[in-house]
């Protein structure tokens, strides 16, 4: 069995074990013995190629397939002894935004809350995400970034404790994927746990604690992203320093640095341009585990 590296205390939310899938009409399982668990409290990434069954995953876990094999324990019991009432807990961001184009954004909020035992005031959310003066507007006049942003605030407005991202801040400009990704890390300070799949290792690199890299249906690596990047990266630091009238650029192993002579020589006598360690990124590490460039 894996072993995990875990930033919280006490037992996982989700443990998922030996998880299986098939679609029924597939020739193939989508997933092949997945086992992963999650935290309270944590933002857990599950990356992988386009098709990997990434979202196979989040529709297990939200209930909406079932047929699966292994074991899922959600707060220590099995996630199909849930009813209805398990839908009160979480909110989902499904990737593509599903809204009723002829309702307005107010009207859509509106419809949903029926569905929920208590909810929360959502033009407060409206307001955060830059839609208030819009809400009165129907859906079909929304751009794409606005229905983005109006399905990040469904996912919100039963005030759950868990939430299912799929690619949240995908297709927003800088500013409004700051503000969303800001609302998730709030909503981590306050408690809620939240699985969420991407292909944009910045977000990745920002908001997750660990990170779970999925190929061929199976997941290949646990961890969290520092220490993937010190596993997989080089133990080096490269200096670049003016030398007469050019630059020059050496490279020293970052262990025993601080006794180096030769690299305390240069940033004592040198006027230093750069000093990078060579860290690899997320995505370096994507492609080095799934084969598959990131794009976006």
């Amino acid at each position: 069995m894996r072993r995990e590296y875990s930033i919280r205390g006490g037992a996982p939310l989700f443990q998922v074990e030996n998880l299986g899938f098939r679609y029924p009409k597939g020739t193939e399982d989508t997933l092949r013995g997945l086992s992963f668990n999650i935290h309270p409290g944590e933002v857990f990434g599950l990356l992988g190629p386009s098709g990997v069954g990434k979202s196979t995953v989040q529709k297990v876990l939200i209930k909406l397939l079932s047929g699966y094999s292994g074991s899922i324990l959600y707060r220590d019991r099995d996630l199909r002894s849930y009813g209805k009432k398990f839908y009160n807990e979480i909110g989902v961001g499904f990737e593509v935004p599903v809204h009723f184009s002829k309702l307005t954004a107010e009207e859509n909020l509106s419809f949903f809350k029926k569905l929920y035992r208590s909810t929360v005031d959502t033009d407060d959310l409206l307001k955060r995400v830059g839609l208030y003066e819009d809400r009165a507007k129907q859906i079909s006049q929304f751009s794409k970034g606005m229905k983005v942003r109006l399905n990040f605030v469904r996912a919100l407005l039963n005030a759950p404790s868990f939430l299912f991202l799929d690619e949240p801040t995908n297709g927003l400009d800088p500013m409004n994927s700051r503000i969303l990704k800001d609302l998730i890390r709030e909503f981590q300070v306050k408690g809620g746990t939240v699985l969420l799949t991407t292909h944009l290792m910045s977000d990745v690199d920002e908001l997750c604690d660990r990170v779970a890299f999925m190929a061929s249906g199976q997941i290949v690596e646990i961890d969290s992203p520092k220490n993937l990047k010190m596993k997989y990266g080089e133990r080096t630091v490269t200096v670049e320093y003016v030398k007469g009238n050019g630059v020059q650029t050496e490279t020293f192993e970052l262990d025993q640095l601080g006794h180096n002579q030769r690299f305390i020589d240069i940033i004592n006598t040198r006027k230093i341009l750069t000093i990078h360690s060579q860290e690899t990124t997320l995505e370096e590490i994507f492609i080095n585990l799934t084969g598959v460039v990131v794009h976006g």
